[in-house]
């Protein structure tokens, strides 16, 4: 048995191996050598004259995975409570726009934005003074939310949906009202799924570089955008990018590290505050 799993599980193991475990190795290669190949520090000490930039990086992340929790939250529970055949169209419009390309998506973002967009267009239609949205932090966490929400969503719908129906009714009849029934009882069961979607919002939000550079402009350089400059820019240098990407790894896992702690439980099986 043993050795037919070994068997089944070899194409994935190569893969593993070949697309995640070698590159893994060619990154720490690189931020801890020169150019000539030689060991050395400097790349790893380099990185802390970009402390702003993480900082940044971490924070507009950490807000635009704040704003998709407060909005993903309601519109999963709602869908939970819809019929099979609305949540099935729920579900869909939720993923509709991950069917377009990416950079499309983000593309049209910037003609909303745009100081003479479809936005501004509106407002002055109406005899308001036009609003300057385009190239600042707000414009990047717009993007970021866009983008990344269903991965907040889809998580949380399918923990909402495996909550036991007759826990709620059971906290109904011992008293509780739907205040209490809602942040004692379905929000902690819900913990895992809000773990998970806040893990899958925040690790591409705090690495992006595509939103930052369209939308965010040249005043808002984020850990992506920086680490793009050092292997495709005129800052050319593959040894202080593999340290930078680093360095991003190690916090991102210390983020997700810390976010696992709060996760007890299989989806949908957490506990129940008193």
């Amino acid at each position: 048995m043993k050795a037919k799993s070994r068997l089944l599980s070899a194409p994935y193991t190569v893969w593993m191996t070949i697309f995640i475990v070698l590159p893994m190795l060619l990154v720490a290669w690189f931020a801890f050598t020169d150019r000539a190949g030689h060991f050395t520090l400097e790349n790893i000490l380099s990185v802390g004259q970009y402390s702003n930039v993480f900082l940044r990086s971490i924070w507009l992340g950490a807000v635009a995975t704040f704003i998709s929790l407060v909005m993903g939250y309601p519109l999963a529970y709602i869908i939970s409570k819809m019929s099979a055949k609305r949540q099935s169209v729920m579900v869909m419009l939720v993923m509709l726009p991950m069917w377009m390309n990416f950079l499309l998506r983000t593309y049209a973002w910037m003609t909303l934005l745009e100081d003479n967009g479809l936005i501004n267009a509106a407002l002055k239609a109406f005899g308001l003074n036009g609003i300057h949205m385009i190239n600042t932090a707000g414009a990047v966490v717009l993007g970021m939310v866009y983008n990344y929400i269903p991965y907040m969503i889809l998580p949380l719908y399918s923990v909402l949906t495996k909550i036991d129906q007759s826990v709620i009714e059971a906290a109904e009849d011992l008293g509780a009202n739907s205040r209490q029934v809602f942040f004692k009882v379905v929000v902690p069961m819900s913990m895992p799924g809000i773990i998970s979607g806040v893990t899958m919002v925040f690790v591409p939000a705090v690495s992006t570089f595509i939103i930052s550079k369209m939308l965010g402009g040249g005043a808002n350089l984020l850990i992506g955008d920086l680490i793009d400059m050092q292997f495709l820019g005129s800052a050319y240098n593959p040894n202080l990018g593999s340290a930078i990407s680093l360095v991003l790894m190690v916090i991102i896992l210390i983020c997700m590290g810390i976010m696992n702690q709060f996760d007890d439980g299989e989806p949908g099986e957490g506990g129940v505050l008193l």
